[in-house]
């Protein structure tokens, strides 16, 4: 015996009674209500596969029942049944969505025939909305376990980076912890100017990596303790080249690589390795630029202590637009010197700084 249950409405008792009985002989569950507003109480109220309705009924009609059964459940299908042999009335209750229109009087087969095919269609509707909910729940479990695998591999490049670091303070101690520093002040710097997102964590790479380019230069000039010759000089300036030879070909380094290249150059044009001028140069190198120069300054180093927050903040607005980009110079100036002392005296993973951040953002 089928499970499917039907639910009938129709003013005229004796044709409920008449439909029930042929529903139930051939083996469907059945109920019967004498109106559309009845039956669009039990729609709600009760489970049902299909809908019977009388098209004209006192208190609510046909296309009206249609209309209520339609906003709560699109999927439920309805038959019409009326003596009204009128195609316009036909093709208005088609198209609100009735799944078919049976005239009085009806054939016997002619009813079961429409019943068939309108549960079959049920059938495959709900079949077909199954399928595609579970593609939506597979697609989404992926794309979750691709985003934590995703994170999780960002974190591991990030650890080697760390290391790359620390491989490179140990070449020149005179600048032990620079890298570290550098970057936390060029994501504090960014940030205040609105980079988020992969944009900013490329910008943090290129900052940390900016001298990896050392690693190629002899240890005779890059702890010479006096003045570098001409030719010693020509030779640490391919630092910049070197840096981005090593890290262009990495892809999740790309960006950062062309920070490396040009984190040398000036905003009025006249840095090295390319000459680039304004605009030119990348945002991130841009802002590096103020970076390094406070942290070179507000350091310690061989030849001279540490100078105060204040001189840096007089040297970077004195060369606003010459060797820095005007709006990164405001950006720094616009934070007071606390900010810069703290970040500077904190010893942090720069990295760990910038998902810090990100976290706080999202």
């Amino acid at each position: 015996m089928s499970a499917e249950k039907i639910l009938i409405a129709d003013d005229e008792e004796s044709l409920r009674e008449v439909i029930g009985s042929l529903l139930g002989a051939a083996g469907y569950r059945w109920f019967a209500v004498a109106g559309g507003r009845e039956a669009a109480i039990e729609v709600t109220r009760d489970s049902y596969d299909l809908v019977l309705s009388d098209l004209l009924m006192p208190g609510m009609d046909g296309l009206k029942l249609l209309e209520h059964i339609q906003a709560y459940d699109s999927e439920l299908p309805v038959i019409l049944v009326t003596a009204m042999h009128d195609l316009s009335v036909a093709l208005k209750a088609i198209r609100n969505g009735a799944y078919d229109y049976i005239l009085k009087p009806f054939e016997r087969e002619q009813l079961y025939v429409s019943v068939r095919r309108a549960l079959e269609h049920r059938r495959l509707v709900r079949e077909n909305n199954n399928y595609q909910r579970g593609l939506e729940l597979m697609v989404e479990k992926k794309t979750q376990q691709l985003v934590t695998t995703l994170h999780e591999l960002e974190q591991s490049y990030d650890y080697t980076l760390e290391a790359l670091g620390g491989a490179l303070d140990a070449r020149d101690a005179e600048t032990e912890g620079h890298c570290q520093r550098v970057t936390a002040v060029t994501i504090t710097l960014a940030q205040g100017m609105g980079v988020s997102g992969d944009s900013l964590r490329q910008i943090a790479r290129g900052a940390f990596l900016h001298d990896i380019g050392k690693m190629g230069i002899p240890d005779s000039i890059l702890r010479k303790p006096g003045p570098l010759s001409e030719a010693e000089r020509a030779v640490m300036r391919g630092h910049c080249e070197i840096g981005y030879s090593l890290l262009a070909t990495i892809p999740f380094l790309r960006e950062a690589a062309e920070i490396v290249l040009t984190h040398q150059e000036r905003f009025d044009g006249t840095g090295y390795p390319r000459g680039l001028k304004g605009k030119q140069i990348p945002i991130g190198s841009r802002i590096f630029a103020v970076a390094d120069t406070l942290d070179a300054m507000i350091s310690d180093r061989p030849y001279r202590g540490a100078l105060p927050i204040h001189m840096a903040r007089q040297e970077i607005q004195a060369h606003s637009g010459t060797q820095f980009d005007p709006d990164v110079a405001a950006a720094f100036l616009r934070k007071p010197d606390e900010t810069w002392g703290k970040l500077h005296q904190e010893t942090i993973t720069p990295f760990h700084l910038f998902n810090r951040a990100t976290a706080a953002s999202a």
